[in-house]
């Protein structure tokens, strides 16, 4: 089959010539409402936590090992080949990630070290990347947020509370994502025109 004919049976996939930005997830209260829809559901529950904790993408996320990561400690340092250059990339193991992971091993069918860590509940395999997508679109469905959401919601909603919610350094944020410039990474957070704004707020 073609994949022309493929990718017209895609819903997700955009119209040629189309331009769709995928959205952060931008209120925290919406975050602990999809960990609240999730609590039944550890894997997805690790899924969710782990890709907003960190600048992954979503097949960078579904490629992790039960053997990379069931041994970090909170503050450990969890290092994730990234898909588009073959570079290393690493992010630390904070609290709730730590949490999520260990729930979420307590009651994976096969935790031994060469196993999946987001093992479909259907196969043996992995999730893929395109069910990322599904699922967070589904999430976010769920609790009412309008908008586009997908694979990239994550670790957009990552970047968008490490700066307007932490204060983190653009530069920094920058760097984590592997951008070439700092505007870029503004546009890709969806949080370009606000901070635009921001610099006519204060009155002289």
């Amino acid at each position: 089959m073609p994949a022309s004919a493929v990718r017209s049976r895609n819903p997700n996939h955009p119209k040629k010539g189309a331009s769709i930005k995928v959205e952060p997830i931008t209120r925290l209260e919406d975050i602990q409402r999809i960990k609240m829809l999730l609590a039944d559901n550890p894997r997805d529950l690790c899924l969710f936590t782990l890709g907003i904790n960190t600048a992954y993408r979503a097949n960078e996320l579904v490629s992790i090992k039960v053997g990379q990561i069931a041994h970090l400690q909170p503050g450990d340092r969890l290092d994730i080949k990234q898909s588009k250059n073959g570079k290393y990339r690493c992010s630390n193991v904070n609290d709730n990630v730590f949490a999520a992971v260990h729930d979420w091993l307590a009651v994976h069918p096969n935790p031994v070290p060469s196993a999946p860590l987001f093992r479909s509940y259907k196969t043996r395999e992995a999730i893929t990347a395109i069910c990322v997508t599904a699922l967070v679109k589904r999430w976010c469905a769920a609790i009412g947020l309008k908008g586009n959401y997908g694979s990239h919601t994550l670790r957009k909603t990552w970047g968008y509370h490490q700066r307007k919610t932490f204060d983190k350094p653009l530069a920094l944020l920058t760097r984590a994502f592997g951008h070439t410039s700092e505007w870029q990474t503004l546009e890709y957070l969806c949080i370009q025109p606000t901070e635009l704004e921001e610099l006519y707020a204060e009155a002289l």
